[in-house]
């Protein structure tokens, strides 16, 4: 397995393993818990205590969603580098979208409802693209290609849920929107734990899939299929019986911290790719395996 060396400086989160370490211990002592799992002490109990109802009750309704074997290799084979003649789908989008913003490393992000800005893309492969709605939707699967991560981001005054279905993700929690914010705790996420948020805890964070990037990564794209997937859910504060104020307080709009210039600008929610054009393809693939 190739090592994935980090220093200081490196991204995603700018830290030293000593850092790395007092952050993970620090995730496991504030309260309330930034992670919702099994408790497996009275302490860890405590803390899960204080997470907000709405949040378990989301948590809850998710804890039985899980991928499939073959969708896990499908969507395997669909980000891994492919050949000069046949690149694959969920590879074809992360080429595409690596062009149009060079910040970061680019994940996916699939409408589980509505459209996806890259649907066509499935179109042109030959596969049939039929669904109704649009991109707005309070829940949406996103796919994080190893060593690929987020920008730090803001999820306003929306309530939601990170519940990782595969692999496995770094979440890091911090005080505020602002580049040198204060880091409150790094956790690591497998499947059937989630991440919360609120308007007040733990809003604002940066995510990331720590798997192995492959023999020949580039600074955007990894070499290799593997991934982790998240599935989200964000519920606006009209939706739990708050008025909203404006974009960036609803999940139309998040508020983020450019890599590269560190400065705060504001990111209108998308998805690349709808649901169900990516079960199909993935469907698909599996007959013919």
């Amino acid at each position: 397995m190739t090592e994935q060396k980090k220093t200081q400086d490196s991204p995603p989160f700018y830290i030293s393993k000593d850092q790395e370490a007092q952050l993970r211990l620090a995730a496991e002592k504030i309260s309330p818990s930034p992670a919702i799992t099994q408790a497996s002490s009275f302490d860890e109990y405590a803390r899960q205590l204080m997470v907000p109802p709405a949040v378990m009750d989301l948590a809850r309704k998710a804890a039985d969603i899980r991928f499939t074997t073959w969708e896990i290799e499908g969507i395997r084979q669909l980000l891994a580098p492919g050949t000069a003649d046949k690149v694959p789908l969920l590879r074809q989008i992360l080429i595409e979208k690596s062009k149009l913003d060079s910040s970061h490393p680019p994940y996916i992000r699939v409408a589980c409802t509505g459209k996806g800005d890259y649907d066509h893309i499935a179109a042109a492969h030959g596969y049939e693209v039929t669904h109704e709605g649009d991109y707005g939707s309070p829940v949406v699967l996103e796919i994080w290609p190893a060593q690929h991560y987020s920008p730090m981001h803001s999820h306003g005054e929306t309530t939601g849920i990170v519940y990782c279905l595969a692999g496995q993700l770094d979440v890091m929690c911090y005080a505020g929107l602002a580049w040198d914010a204060e880091k409150r705790g790094l956790l690591t996420l497998t499947p059937g734990q989630c991440a919360w948020l609120t308007k007040d805890t733990y809003a604002v964070h940066k995510v990331f899939c720590p798997l192995d990037g492959g023999p020949n990564p580039t600074p955007l794209l990894n070499d290799t299929g593997d991934f982790g997937a998240s599935f989200h859910v964000y519920l606006n504060q009209d939706e739990l019986g708050v008025a909203t104020v404006n974009d960036s307080d609803s999940r139309d709009a998040f508020d983020y911290i450019d890599e590269v210039t560190h400065e705060k600008k504001q990111f209108q929610t998308y998805s690349d790719l709808s649901w169900r054009v990516l079960r199909s393809v993935l469907a698909q693939n599996a007959r013919d395996w």
